[in-house]
């Protein structure tokens, strides 16, 4: 195709080094100009999408922290509950002197006033207690409207309350503060239990200020804006005061769907809205943001990008001129050497040179090529002798308390007088001995593996007693297939380390499957689990390939270098942990049988013992 492209326009005639800037251009400046633009592109629109898919989080929370907040002020009402002084002046039969009245109204107002106003935790601005026998306000800023005492019925008759809202909106009073600051009224109905009636209302007028704490943690560096507003449009809260009370006309512009986003063009550039709507009060929280300032760091990496590729372009343009006059055929053939070794071929002959710098490097080259060939027949040598000797080290182990714990056991049992337990656990011991010390073979008989974490286990069993259950399926399949030795127990180990004394019952399940042509052990547990850092940390040993500097003993690091070491990387060891509900490890291992023995041992050794006898 370019050989074309140089025909079209004349210059497949052209000198080496014409053709080489030109194909630099085509094959590296081009495609770095366009890739590099189309990432800024791509990065601008990931940056939309998770800022967009991140913010509705933040602001559900937000929302959930508003209606908590809201949750707070309605037990304030709880306060008169606590009060027997108030609740007895509420229960009081409708006044027959004002005296009396004007007595209780002190009371009851400084009742508000101290509980209410004075503590200033949320920002009350006044407390409105409407009862049957008349009106109690407590403000700490004088206010106009809501005249209650106007409406004042005469004492001794009682006041309809029923209908008002538990959340009354400034649109919806007339009650106006001397200072003007923005408001909400929080009303609850005060209930006499005891004599099952209603002794009257507290209204609350409370700053919308608490609203602008719960979301000073999202914008900490206050480039977004955010506000609240009722499903009409109606602003709640607006960091600018003079929105607050007026209706949001852009409000058919927003996102439809709740915890959704949406980019918009504007007079101010392109901007970010993301909005949450509340569970309770329906209130709807907005969030928007100018795209210029999430985009402001890749816009500086674009620039930058710019100039070190306008810098590049000069200097290799530059360097392929100079490259151009000097490098000829010898180094095309050099090249097809490499790639000829490239592939594996490492018996290849360079052709005879000149004399130059091309010439000795294809000289050194061949003599590489030699020590190369010398030096991987010795390493794989010796790669073979310590992987052996590796494997060997890794399934002779044994856990020595174990063995400490079942000696302790044996001669506790003895003590007791239980000479047949005794004598089983020696014989149990004695089998677990022997085939631990076993040697010669790299794979087992599946058999003498579950004959083995059989003994295991019936020595935790005698030991722990009642404390241990365990459950061994898969059986009918042990008969037939081949494992590397050594790989089940130290599982099992872990388990009784960390879950036995967090549960007064471990459970313990061992499941046999075959998965295609794969061999599936899974041992369970009903643990503690493991911690997500832990858990982390394992997975980080496990994909190491250093596999002998860790202090791993005969635990999971040992089994899964064992699997992989003997067969390959497709198989090992994996965990699936939760915490407060146990783990399950999972060893995949090929299906082996006797048919195929021969391709998983060296020199076609035979798997130790025939159906499970060593």
């Amino acid at each position: 195709m370019i050989f074309r492209f140089f025909q079209i326009l004349g210059l497949h005639q052209a000198p080496l080094k014409m053709k080489l800037i030109i194909i630099y251009i085509i094959l590296t400046a081009i495609p770095m100009a366009i890739i590099g633009y189309f990432t800024y592109i791509e990065n601008t629109k990931a940056i939309e999408e998770q800022v967009g898919e991140y913010i509705p989080r933040l602001l559900n929370q937000a929302n959930q922290n508003i209606e908590n907040e809201m949750d707070q002020l309605n037990d304030l009402s709880n306060a008169i509950y606590n009060s027997s002084d108030i609740m007895s002046i509420l229960r009081t039969s409708p006044y027959k002197e004002k005296s009396a009245f004007l007595q209780d109204e002190y009371t009851v107002e400084s009742f508000l006033s101290k509980t209410y106003l004075d503590s200033n935790k949320s920002g009350i601005m006044g407390a409105f207690l409407l009862t049957n026998n008349g009106n109690y306000i407590s403000t700490k800023i004088p206010y106009t409207g809501f005249e209650l005492s106007d409406s004042i019925v005469p004492f001794g008759e009682i006041h309809d309350l029923s209908g008002l809202s538990p959340l009354i909106l400034p649109k919806q009073t007339d009650l106006v503060f001397e200072d003007h600051s923005p408001f909400i009224l929080i009303v609850n109905k005060i209930e006499d239990v005891e004599n099952r009636g209603s002794l009257g209302t507290l209204i609350l007028a409370v700053k919308v200020t608490f609203i602008d704490k719960l979301l000073s943690g999202i914008d900490k560096e206050e480039r977004a804006t955010m506000w609240l507003m009722d499903q009409n449009g109606y602003i709640i809260y607006h960091p600018n005061q003079t929105l607050i009370g007026t209706t949001d006309e852009e409000l058919k512009n927003y996102p439809l769907v709740n915890g959704s986003f949406r980019t918009t063009e504007n007079s101010h550039g392109r901007i970010l809205f993301s909005i949450n709507q509340s569970n309770t009060n329906k209130w709807i929280l907005v969030h928007s943001i100018s795209m210029k300032y999430l985009t402001e760091r890749t816009d500086t990496v674009k620039n930058v990008t710019v100039v070190i590729f306008i810098l590049l372009v000069i200097v290799t343009t530059a360097l392929s001129i100079f490259i151009a006059w000097s490098v000829t055929k010898p180094i095309g053939a050099l090249g097809k050497v490499m790639k000829e070794v490239e592939k594996g071929n490492l018996h290849v002959k360079i052709p005879p040179g000149n004399k130059d710098e091309v010439g000795e490097l294809a000289n050194s080259f061949q003599s590489m090529l030699v020590q190369l060939r010398e030096l991987i027949k010795k390493n794989y040598e010796i790669e073979l002798q310590q992987r052996d000797a590796k494997i060997y080290a890794l399934q002779s182990q044994i856990n020595p308390h174990f063995m400490y714990n079942t000696l302790e056991t044996i001669g506790a049992v003895i003590e007791e007088e239980q000479s047949e337990t005794a004598t089983d656990m020696i014989s149990i011991l004695g089998q677990m001995l022997r085939y631990s010390l076993s040697e010669g073979k790299s794979l087992v008989a599946l058999k003498q593996e579950w004959l083995h974490i059989k003994n295991y286990l019936t020595l935790q069993k005698i030991r722990f007693e009642d404390r241990v259950i365990y459950q061994m399926e898969g059986e009918e399949l042990i008969d037939s297939y081949f494992t590397p030795k050594f790989i089940i127990q130290p599982i099992v180990e872990n388990s009784f380390k960390y879950a036995m004394s967090k549960r007064s019952v471990l459970h313990i399940t061992i499941k046999i499957t075959v998965y295609g042509d794969e061999l599936l052990i899974m041992v369970a547990d009903n643990g503690p689990g493991i911690p997500k850092e832990t858990l982390t940390a394992i997975y980080r040993n496990l994909d190491s390939t250093d596999y002998f500097t860790k202090e791993s003993g005969v635990g999971l690091t040992n089994v899964h270098a064992r699997i992989i070491m003997m067969f390959s990387e497709k198989y090992g060891l994996s965990i699936d942990s939760e915490q407060g509900k146990g783990t399950i490890v999972l060893l995949r291992l090929p299906l082996i049988n006797h048919s195929r023995i021969q391709e998983f041992t060296q020199g076609g050794e035979e798997g130790e013992g025939k159906n499970g006898e060593s």
